[in-house]
């Protein structure tokens, strides 16, 4: 056994691996340190992943959108519109209809990642939305705290 710590930095574009990993916490902790990193964006938004280089220079232009529909839905949310599944019916369909073949975008407890409940919402439970969408052949990823 070693003495010294390592260290796992996961990104809050997917949150799931982070999730994860805070199951096996009482395992991982002997060994590891385990941080939450910020997403790293371009300046239009676009989180910074290795998927971006496989975009062509039209769809480069076009994928901060996923952002942007990530920040209409939490700001919808914000201001008191909670009629889930119309927000995540609205957002879906506003990517299709720029070309997109969205997978998914959910709106998400953060503490596990679960739908919300009315008393969910009721209460202020922190949200998080996220996304999952091809652009032509790439697949984004990305999610937005509420």
């Amino acid at each position: 056994m070693t003495t010294d710590n390592s260290t796992i930095i996961y990104t809050l574009t997917d949150e799931a691996p982070l999730l994860a990993t805070y199951s096996l916490l009482p395992i991982i902790r002997t060994f590891t340190e385990i941080i939450a990193a910020e997403t790293w964006r371009a300046d239009d938004g676009l989180a910074l992943s290795s998927r971006n280089g496989y975009l062509s220079a039209d769809e480069r232009t076009e994928a901060p959108e996923l952002y942007k529909v990530l920040n209409q839905v939490a700001d919808e949310v914000r201001s008191g519109h909670l009629d889930i599944s119309k927000l995540e019916r609205k957002a879906m369909d506003a990517l299709a209809q720029r070309g997109w073949q969205p997978d998914y975008i959910s709106i998400r407890k953060r503490n596990d990642l679960q739908p919300p409940s009315a008393g969910d919402l009721a209460q202020g439970e922190q949200l998080v939305v996220v996304a999952a969408a091809k652009l032509g052949k790439t697949r984004l990823i990305d999610n937005l705290e509420v």
